[in-house]
């Protein structure tokens, strides 16, 4: 039995069985340096990317000393957006088929609270949700912690970087003195240290080596001046000719700026940051993983928590400010046994950011000059998809295969000419290949889904 099997744990017969079914076979570093920590109950510090591995990790710990018996909530997990969230409930959702009657929500802002309450009454032994809106349950009295075994605090840097800050400590100050404090981040700033020097006992470090596999992801360094920055991400853009690609800023202005002129040029960019509301935020999320968009322009804390498969390249449209960022940023793509190529564009005033990746990655950058950028010639980047956005969601029990169902039936289009379906609450995207753009919204528009007439319209 191998050090890195999951049957190497004192798990029970039924979550290993679970854990086979998942194909989770061998753990990832993380998870065996971490799990055995958790399983004796020690409180935890790791330091892991995302894609490492970290939910399983901390999903089978706070699982392990679980009472399916009990409804009140016995394990916390805060995240820093609904996205995330979202994601880490469905993971645990997986791991948690073994046990019976296990009941896991989510707590995030930018919907109701009144359903969440109603939810909250029923009872759930696991909540998964963002500091402010945990925090105003906790304020109503609809939520409490009392009988609390376990907290994870996940991309906790990512958390402190939005100001959460004094909403953990005060959620944290709600929770029993006797309880696992685990915390995962990607980075380890100073706030990190001062959240665990105040609210952990005697917590046990586990560090993963994040620097990338060379040969999965090509890394290109270019300098420029500062007034050339737009140019030069548009010439990248000319030149590598990417299905998907994510741009990263600074602030949201910068935001703006690279998407106002990639647009100005006919390149399909949108961008994403903390200002947008959530709908349009699901929407520019839905669009670039359905690939009806080209370029996402993005902040680092708006990105976190991303999951994109198959990313072709990133631009740092600007260097990050912590070395650490970079290697974070980097590994975006290149993900699944895919290459993936992160180009960094670098104002003379930044040097000092190059030296410092230098440093970390102990090796030389690779630098090329602006001129070796050709174009490649052909129209401006545009997507292959297009989406379409339906007026009905989850809430009007609208279901993915309602949509397909009306687009391959009545509209006659081939099943592999549709894309991603992504359903919320009250909307639904479908991504089309562009050129039945307009036959899908015809069909749509003037059919019925599932019995009904429904608002359609292209983005």
């Amino acid at each position: 039995m191998t050090a890195t099997a999951f049957s190497s744990l004192a798990l029970s017969p039924a979550m290993l069985a679970n854990l086979e079914s998942l194909g989770y076979a061998q753990m990832t570093p993380i998870q065996a340096q971490s799990l055995p920590v958790m399983l004796k109950g020690m409180d935890l510090i790791a330091q892991a990317k995302t894609g490492s591995g970290k939910t399983a990790a901390f999903g089978i710990g706070l699982l392990a000393p679980l009472n399916p018996r009990y409804f009140g909530c016995q394990a916390l997990v805060l995240c820093p957006t609904r996205e995330l969230a979202d994601q880490v409930a469905k993971e645990l959702r997986r791991l948690a088929r073994s046990e019976d009657n296990i009941k896991i929500l989510t707590l995030c802002g930018g919907v109701p609270m009144g359903p969440q309450i109603g939810s909250l009454e029923h009872g759930a032994q696991i909540i998964v949700g963002t500091p402010g809106r945990v925090q105003q349950h906790l304020a109503k009295g609809t939520l409490t912690l009392d009988g609390l075994n376990t907290l994870v605090l996940d991309e906790a840097d990512r958390m402190l970087d939005m100001g959460f800050y004094d909403s953990i400590a005060e959620i944290i100050g709600q929770t029993p003195e006797r309880r696992q404090t685990l915390l995962f981040s990607a980075t380890y700033p100073a706030g990190i240290k001062q959240l665990s020097a105040t609210f952990m006992r005697n917590p046990q470090q586990v560090k993963v080596e994040a620097l990338h596999d060379d040969s999965q992801i090509e890394q290109r360094f270019y300098e420029i001046a500062p007034e050339d920055r737009l140019d030069a991400v548009v010439k990248l853009l000319n030149c590598f000719r990417p299905t998907s690609c994510v741009a990263f800023c600074f602030t949201k202005q910068q935001c703006q700026e690279v998407v106002d002129h990639l647009t100005a040029k006919g390149i399909s960019a949108a961008a994403l940051h903390g200002d947008l509301e959530q709908r349009d935020r699901d929407q520019v999320l839905a669009m670039f993983a359905n690939r009806s968009l080209s370029v996402l322009v993005a902040t680092d804390v708006a990105a976190r928590g991303l999951d994109i498969d198959a990313l072709d390249m990133v631009i740092n449209v600007e260097l990050a400010r912590d070395s650490e960022i970079h290697i974070h940023r980097v590994g975006r793509t290149g993900r699944a046994g895919e290459k993936g190529l992160a180009v960094s564009l670098v104002a003379p005033a930044e040097g000092h950011r190059a030296q410092a990746i230098e440093n970390l990655q102990k090796s030389p950058l690779n630098w090329h000059p602006l001129s070796s950028l050709k174009h490649q010639g052909g129209a401006p980047l545009q997507p292959l998809m297009m989406t379409l956005c339906i007026g009905a969601g989850r809430k009007d029990k609208l279901r993915p295969g309602d949509i397909l169902g009306a687009l391959t039936g009545e509209g006659g289009i081939p099943g592999a000419k549709v894309g991603k379906i992504a359903i919320f609450d009250f909307q639904a995207y479908v991504a089309v290949e562009r050129s039945l753009a307009v036959q899908a919204l015809k069909c749509l528009s003037e059919g019925k889904i599932k019995g009904r007439s429904l608002r359609v319209r292209t983005l």
